[in-house]
């Protein structure tokens, strides 16, 4: 059960660390958080959130910590530059549930590193985007050991509605990625679809309730082209650096391991390639089939 003097910090107030971090304040931990932006120190303070002004205070008065970074490297760095900390902590063990988009090798060794030092790291990436943060129905897909899970499953429990434990350490971030690399190709064949329908003739809306009720529904066809592409609206809350990041990451991945992946080549080029996307740009953009040629 929640514990008002269990003290949960989130590293990162961005669109879904905020959310979570309102999340828990909502199911009655103790929440501090940092971000680099006082905007979104504010933000989370209006929220009830307790905004602190380092990394390390928040390490220091925390039990668990939840992370929100953009990349591997982020997360990295945070625990690098920490580790006299986490020493200090060594006799009260603090449970890392990293949120991030990671990198499976990144996470191991990290894994590795904080249990050395009596502590334990969850590669925990989510989907649900901001909406899901922010009701606490995040699907969370779990790397790690057992022992870990079970003493930070409160915390999870209260900002997900699934949590899927998925094996070892990085076997979460490796979910992750195969999940959006599937979410990057559904765009694009949803689009082509709806494209194809278009030029024959038939009204894209109806052709997606044709597909949304038959073997070619996908989430994406189901919610995200019903909600942000055919409305026009291209506001998820997902922007097309982080889908190009996690494709990009899908691809390491295949190289790394010797799959053979000859569709998700293609997928992963016509991402790198969208060139008149910016990073800045929703990720639903890309779904646009009545803009491209």
């Amino acid at each position: 059960m929640p514990d008002a003097t269990t003290t949960v910090g989130v590293i990162g107030l961005g669109s879904m660390g905020l959310g979570m971090a309102q999340t828990l304040v909502t199911k009655k931990f103790r929440t501090v958080g940092f971000d680099l932006s006082a905007d979104r120190r504010k933000l989370a303070e209006d929220a009830g959130v307790e905004p602190l002004l380092t990394i390390g205070e928040v390490i220091t008065v925390s039990d668990f910590l939840v992370f929100s970074l953009p990349t591997a490297q982020d997360v990295s760095g945070v625990v690098e530059s920490h580790l006299d900390l986490f020493q200090a902590k060594s006799g009260q063990r603090v449970i890392i549930i990293d949120t991030s988009t990671s990198e499976p090798d990144v996470s191991r060794d990290l894994a590795n590193r904080l249990a050395s030092l009596g502590h334990g790291f969850l590669d925990a990436p989510v989907s649900g985007g901001p909406a899901g943060a922010a009701s606490g129905k995040l699907t969370m897909m779990i790397g790690g050991s057992e022992e870990d899970l079970a003493l930070a499953r409160p915390v999870i429990e209260a900002m997900a509605a699934k949590a899927l434990h998925v094996g070892p350490s990085g076997a979460g971030n490796v979910a992750k990625l195969v999940n959006n690399l599937l979410a990057a190709a559904h765009m694009i064949t949803t689009s082509e679809g709806l494209k194809l329908a278009l030029a024959a003739g038939i009204d894209p809306e109806a052709a997606l309730r044709v597909v949304n009720a038959a073997s070619g529904k996908s989430m994406i066809s189901d919610v995200h082209f019903p909600t942000w592409v055919m409305s026009d609206r291209f506001d998820s809350g997902f922007s097309m650096g982080l889908m190009r990041k996690d494709v990009r990451l899908a691809k390491k991945l295949a190289d790394s391991t010797g799959a053979q992946l000859p569709l998700s080549e293609q997928v992963a080029s016509l991402w790198a390639g969208s060139a008149d996307l910016a990073d800045s740009d929703d990720f639903t953009r890309m779904g646009a089939f009545k803009q491209k040629n």
